[in-house]
């Protein structure tokens, strides 16, 4: 399995902190798709990207990460992927606030306010979600997720729901644990 990264308009200093700030135990190394070179929207260069570091792996799932406008690309070529014959085992979209989230795998958001959080939900994400309380600014939820205290919103086996207090370094740890991205 492979971690994809989906940054934003962005340094890239703030996705390594990011990933730092993450402390994941990662069974492979995340791909970092290099949005700073192109356009964090941008299908086609990630789409390129992707062929260009994984073609002769097609048949290894991958988990995406996106962020911000990195999502809109990450779940588009998502649905590339899939249609090309890979395979896709969820989605975690970090703060991707007004972009859709469907397909045959799970998603789940992680937002830097409750606003953020309910006015996305209603496009889609899962059974799971965080988002932070107090809210945190924007790019702070993802230079530094591990300072974003808030709720992770989880279903229980009956269905119900249950929220959490956690940070959401620990609730997007837990996802990629479900997806069995990490080592436990």
């Amino acid at each position: 399995m492979v971690t994809v990264i989906c940054p934003g308009f962005h340094d890239r200093t703030l996705t390594d902190e990011f990933l730092a700030g993450l402390a994941a135990d990662w069974r492979e190394p995340p791909l970092v798709f290099p949005a700073e070179r192109s356009s964090p929207v941008s299908a086609i260069a990630l789409w390129q990207f992707l062929e260009a570091n994984l073609s002769d792996r097609r048949g290894i799932p991958l988990v995406w990460i996106g962020f911000s406008a990195g999502v809109v690309a990450a779940i588009a070529v998502s649905a590339l992927w899939r249609h090309s014959g890979g395979r896709v085992k969820g989605a975690i979209a970090v703060d991707g606030w007004g972009v859709p989230l469907g397909g045959d795998f799970p998603a789940y958001r992680v937002s830097h306010d409750r606003f953020t959080h309910d006015s996305s939900r209603l496009l889609g994400g899962g059974n799971e979600s965080f988002y932070a309380d107090p809210g945190v600014e924007h790019l702070d939820l993802w230079r530094s997720p591990q300072t974003a205290s808030g709720w992770w919103l989880r279903e229980t086996e009956t269905g119900l729901k249950t929220a959490i207090p956690t940070t959401a370094d620990r609730a997007i740890v837990e996802m990629l644990k479900q997806f069995g991205e990490l080592n436990d």
